[in-house]
């Protein structure tokens, strides 16, 4: 309870929190000070290690443990507040008055007058506000600040070595200490000093980040990535405490402030409350709202009803919880066998399905005609399949030369002849076989009961078909005509194997992917292959040459024979054209007689004469009197110019 001294006043004097002020202040102003001294040095060395090991274990750890000793110090200096205002109440000071022998000399200039108005109304607002709620927002803001800076969850593993235990060993004494300082403070008397409880829960605060970060220290190493993770979230627990302070300073500033009104302690933590075992938190938040609001959560009966009837409310949850695991869901592309007890009873569809709940009931999946890839052989280390670009060049795995490595290949042992002597060679060999589960029912059991690796049976199988097939094979047989029916015989022989075995496989197809023979006959057969590619381009070639001359003569002829057609039916034509006129002639002149012929004459004088200048002269034109002019100056003649017969002038003539 606060003591007001407008009202109490003249009782402080037999509270012991007032009487052990001065005692308590003493020892909050050292323990402040001591860790303050730890949590500089914490951030200093922070600060060295990003500046030369950015990537660190270090930098982090020491953030949040210095982040940890900042909460507690905030917690300790705003105790310290409240010492002081009580030891203050103890003794207060007598005011003695001052005498002024001089008149206070009021600001002249403009620029003064403003300093002294800003100078008063930050002293007006300090003393409103107060210096502890400005220390709290400092303290917080710093705190969070320092994880901000350092929060990386990006950070790899790296081995610490001997100074790993160093700080691993300092970090544990460091907490023992804090340990013995919060069972102190938790043992303290609340009549003593109220404020002992809420430090000591800022206490665990520190304490838990140091003990999770000597356990960083301790495990780290090259390979484990937990310790760099839980480094780096350590500071989510100061952070959110921090964050709980902030608000409480910045609420604080809508209470009213009363200068004889004993103060509360400020930093109080609802989330350093939680660490307690075991966790009370509707306690807490209980008693919060009691001591802020005045509500007791008890004398609700919604409250008391809802915390008798929880612990039947969960079990029955749990029970129809438990009960729904008997309800099964099978996915399209997938089947489910059913065990009552651990025996099969039932292979179950893609749909809902009900059974016994777990664990008396269970069901196993199995794929439901999914078509899998399998070679015979893989390789140690596969690479990561990267998609490649439609314009860019093939991908790696699409080389299928004799003179690349292939990851899938397995070698084979065939039959070979050298010089007339028996011989083996090493073939390598890429056989890819496409499988599914059976659909019946029979194949999925057999499938989940008899093979505890379906993939493995099939390449350990394949692989001992292959060894028998090959060895009464020949490199030449196997490269020619042999390679046709390879597949198909490898695929029934492996077929009827996984069938006595009761595998329930179903293989699809098997694909020879690619044969690559021996050195030394891959590059006889590239010489073979060099001169078949050759002598067939050289007869591609020829038979080309050939088909372009007979394509040329056949066109020279029937050029020459389209010219001939054409001049033959030209001069037919034209004596048909000949005939026929020859014809309308001599019957016209069969029935017009001499006045055709005159006509043809002039006709036939008309086109001779169709280009001439002709003078037409008729003694019938004019009458007998007059007889007709001629100008004959539009008929002059060409001369010789010096002839004399050209200077005359033209006339006419009669």
């Amino acid at each position: 309870m606060q003591v007001d001294l407008d009202v109490d006043g003249t009782q402080v004097a037999g509270l012991p929190r007032f009487q052990q002020a001065l005692f308590h202040g003493r020892r909050l102003r050292q323990y402040a000070i001591g860790l303050s001294a730890l949590a500089a040095v914490g951030l200093v060395l922070a600060f060295f290690v990003a500046l030369f090991a950015p990537q660190s274990l270090w930098g982090a750890l020491l953030v949040n443990q210095s982040a940890g000793l900042l909460v507690l110090v905030a917690g300790l200096q705003s105790a310290w507040w409240v010492t002081q205002w009580r030891a203050q109440a103890m003794n207060p000071s007598v005011s003695v008055p001052v005498v002024v022998e001089e008149e206070s000399v009021a600001p002249v200039g403009w620029y003064e007058r403003l300093l002294d108005r800003i100078s008063q109304r930050w002293v007006h607002l300090l003393a409103q506000i107060g210096a502890s709620t400005f220390w709290l927002v400092g303290w917080a803001l710093l705190t969070l600040f320092s994880i901000k800076q350092v929060w990386n969850l990006a950070l790899t593993p790296a081995t610490l070595g001997l100074s790993a235990s160093i700080g691993a060993a300092l970090s544990l004494l460091l907490a023992f200490g804090l340990l013995v300082l919060e069972r102190q403070l938790a043992q303290e008397n609340v009549a003593e000093w109220p404020e002992a409880g809420s430090l000591a829960q800022l206490a665990r605060v520190a304490i838990i980040c140091l003990v999770l970060s000597a356990l960083c220290l301790l495990f780290g190493n090259d390979t484990s990535v937990w310790p760099v993770r839980l480094a780096v979230l350590i500071g989510l627990l100061p952070g959110l405490v921090a964050v709980e302070l902030l608000l409480r300073a910045v609420l604080s500033l809508f209470s009213p402030q009363r200068e004889n009104l004993e103060p509360a302690l400020l930093a109080r933590s609802f989330v350093a409350d939680m660490l307690r075992w075991p966790p009370q938190p509707l306690l807490a938040l209980q008693h919060e709202l009691h001591n802020r609001f005045g509500i007791d959560l008890r004398q609700i009966w919604a409250f008391t009803y809802m915390r008798r009837a929880f612990f039947p409310v969960l079990a029955v949850v749990a029970i129809v919880g438990w009960a729904l695991t008997g309800i099964h869901e099978i996915p399209l592309q997938g089947r489910g066998i059913y065990e009552r007890f651990g025996k099969p009873v039932e292979v179950f569809g893609p749909g809902l399905h009900a059974g016994l709940p777990w664990p008396l009931g269970r069901v196993l999946n199995i794929e439901n005609g999914v078509v899998h890839e399998l070679a015979t052989s893989v390789g140690e280390t596969s690479a990561p399949v990267v998609a490649e670009s439609a314009e860019g060049p093939a991908p790696a795995i699409a080389n299928r030369l004799w003179d690349a490595s292939h990851v899938n290949d397995k070698s084979q042992v065939i039959a070979s002849s050298r010089a007339d002597k028996q011989s083996f060679q090493i073939v390598n060999m890429d056989v890819r076989f496409v499988y599914r589960i059976g659909l019946n029912d029979k194949d999925a059991l057999a499938a989940t009961y008899n093979s505890a690796d379906v993939p493995t049976l099939i390449r350990s199988t394949a692989s001992r078909i292959l060894v028998h097939d090959f060895a009464s094979r020949t490199l030449d047989g196997l490269l020619g005509e042999d390679r046709v029916g390879l597949g198909e015989e490898i695929g029934r022989a492996v077929q009827a194997d996984l069938q006595k075995l009761d595998s329930g496989v179903e293989i699809l197809a098997t694909v020879v992917e690619a044969i690559h023979p021996p050195a030394g006959a891959a590059n006889a057969y590239h010489a073979v292959q060099a001169a078949q590619i050759g002598a067939q381009a050289l007869i591609s070639r020829e038979r080309g040459a050939a088909a372009e001359a007979t394509n040329q003569a056949q066109l020279q002829a029937s050029i020459a024979r389209d010219q001939a057609t054409a001049s033959a039916r030209e001069i037919n034509a034209t004596a048909q054209a000949s005939d026929l006129r020859f014809s309308a002639e001599r019957k016209a002149y069969a029935s017009a007689g001499q006045a055709f012929v005159l006509e043809q004459y002039f006709s036939q004088l008309t086109q001779g004469l169709a280009n001439a200048k002709l003078l037409v002269l008729d003694h019938r034109l004019g009458g007998s009197s007059n007889a007709p002019t001629i100008d004959l100056r539009t008929f002059t003649l060409p001369a010789d110019p010096a002839s004399p017969r050209n200077t005359a002038q033209p006339g006419a003539t009669h």
